[in-house]
């Protein structure tokens, strides 16, 4: 049964049984839900999930940990081993007609932010996803809009879900030790979109335009997609920079690009 984790992977197992607790407490899984846990390690949070009489669909990449978890799991007839790349599964396969998927994962910090915008792919078949992330990534997830830690993912994570820092975890609660402190997040898929957009891959774009110059005032970052005039007619300032920009301020911007 032993594993020695692999970088390659980003692996840091959650071992701390204080976190395990508060992670279960603040999940409130309930009997004939189901649930997708993404990156399994070595199933701390896979075994109590299972107590719980859930349906359990788990995601792991590292085939040696794939032959542990089935070993372990696979007599539970509520527990189901996909030997897969998170990045590249289709989550939406797994959900029922008229069913919402609850999602959790220790996220492995080189690949959280792609697999997010992959996951937000299925946002319409999920109720809800808490993760274990790097605690930089989450701040930035939740930041509003004023915060230097507002940017390109605070805004399109917030159009697709309402995001909560739920608690810390420090790096002694995983083996080997992690040289960041982690965060466990709450997103909620929003039911319908906060705002109007022209479409996401305009506000993708001019959400990404205005912050890869995030000191210039959104006259100069905006200049080539969009005229000063034409903020001002929206009523937005154009000589404010992009970190005070408000998710509905550039879904307005979203309209006007081409």
């Amino acid at each position: 049964m032993a594993h020695k984790a692999r970088k390659r992977f980003g692996q840091n197992f959650l071992h701390d049984h204080n976190i395990i607790y508060s992670i279960l407490a603040n999940i409130q899984a309930r009997k004939g839900e189901h649930w997708v846990e993404i990156g399994p390690g070595l199933g701390a949070i896979t075994e109590p999930l299972l107590q719980e009489n859930v349906t359990l669909d788990v995601v792991e990449l590292d085939r040696d940990l794939v032959k542990i978890l089935d070993e372990r799991f696979s007599s539970r007839p509520n527990f189901t081993i996909h030997s897969d790349d998170a990045l590249n599964f289709d989550f939406s396969t797994l959900a029922k007609p008229d069913e919402k998927l609850r999602i959790i994962g220790n996220l492995p910090y080189n690949i959280s932010t792609p697999l997010l915008f992959h996951l937000l792919k299925s946002a319409y078949c999920i109720e809800d996803m808490h993760f274990m992330l790097q605690k930089e990534v989450v701040d930035r997830m939740c930041a509003e809009p004023g915060n230097k830690k507002y940017g390109r993912l605070s805004v399109m994570i917030q159009y697709y879900c309402d995001t909560e820092l739920v608690f810390d975890v420090p790096p002694e609660s995983f083996d080997p030790i992690p040289k960041v402190m982690s965060a466990i997040v709450k997103l909620v898929p929003h039911q319908k979109p906060p705002v109007e957009i022209g479409s996401i891959e305009k506000l993708n774009k001019v959400v990404v335009t205005a912050f890869s110059q995030r000191r210039k005032t959104i006259r100069n970052s905006l200049k080539t997609l969009i005229t000063e005039q034409q903020m001002i007619d929206l009523e937005i300032n154009p000589t404010l920079r992009a970190e005070v920009i408000s998710l509905a301020e550039f879904a307005r911007l979203s309209f006007l690009i081409t």
